[in-house]
């Protein structure tokens, strides 16, 4: 890996991170993320160019805003350097090049769909419907994976939710996944192909539920309640199939190989 461009790939990770984090806080208000320019949401005042230094400004102004006083989310810094320092393992993993640039967009989206749909239980067709298709864009870029598999990986991802959540309305009586994880799923099989993607929702169901059994034990209160949505868990899975998945399927059959 060329320290140099890196360096730079990671500043330009920081800055698209600070592009996300007006993505999140605007689509879910249905605003546009152009315009007008980023300001404070508590007083409205204008946000300067000095103020809007990727975490650097986050620190300088202690994490409060310059004019009102607010104080500012940890979560924009969080989204920076996250973005920051997965375009540099991007980066690391595949080196300028169509899949780095296919990662990069998909990357991007689930930061934004991991916060958007942790705070309102939401994932806008506003990104995984041109998500879709740019992913059949990129199988054709890249061949990584190739049409067909990105083709199928479409149909297995979003079909399979789409059956997981039937089965699940008819087990709990009530709405189990929204038609918004469906299309993530879909989204993600474009972008993985067929194999991939069935890593990505076994991952997901494993950490969802595993999240879900520790935060019926730890609240009472909080049994037979949709506890928390499972778009973050695809996000998660997603990152852990890309960057470890050798790794965990070794790690599987490694635990059949002993017993």
């Amino acid at each position: 890996m060329n320290v140099f461009i890196g360096i730079f790939i990671f500043i330009f990770g920081l800055a698209i991170g600070s592009f996300l984090n007006v993505c999140i806080y605007r689509i879910p208000l249905r605003k546009s993320i152009l315009f007008p320019a980023s300001h404070c949401p508590n007083c409205g005042n204008k946000i300067s160019a000095f103020d809007n230094i990727p975490i650097l400004s986050y620190l300088i102004l202690r994490g409060k805003c310059r004019y009102c006083k607010e104080k500012i989310s940890l979560i924009y810094p969080a989204v920076e350097l996250l973005s920051g320092l997965l375009f540099l393992l991007l980066y690391r993993n595949y080196g300028l090049s169509w899949e780095f640039a296919a990662g990069l967009f998909l990357f991007s989206s689930l930061l934004v769909i991991f916060f958007i749909d942790l705070k309102y239980q939401l994932i806008p067709d506003v990104i995984t419907l041109p998500g879709i298709i740019v992913g059949f864009i990129f199988s054709f870029l890249s061949k990584s994976p190739p049409f067909l598999e990105s083709l199928i990986g479409f149909f297995v991802g979003g079909g399979l939710l789409y059956f997981m959540a039937i089965f699940g309305d008819k087990l709990f009586k009530k709405e189990s996944m929204g038609g918004g994880d469906i299309k993530l799923a879909a989204m993600l099989g474009t972008f993985l192909g067929w194999k991939m993607v069935l890593m990505v929702i076994f991952l997901a169901s494993f950490l969802g539920a595993t999240a879900g059994i520790i935060f019926i034990i730890l609240s009472k209160q909080m049994r037979g309640k949709r506890l928390i949505p499972f778009g973050p868990f695809l996000a998660m899975a997603t990152l852990l199939t890309i960057f470890f998945g050798s790794q965990l399927i070794e790690l599987y059959l490694g635990l059949f190989y002993h017993i």
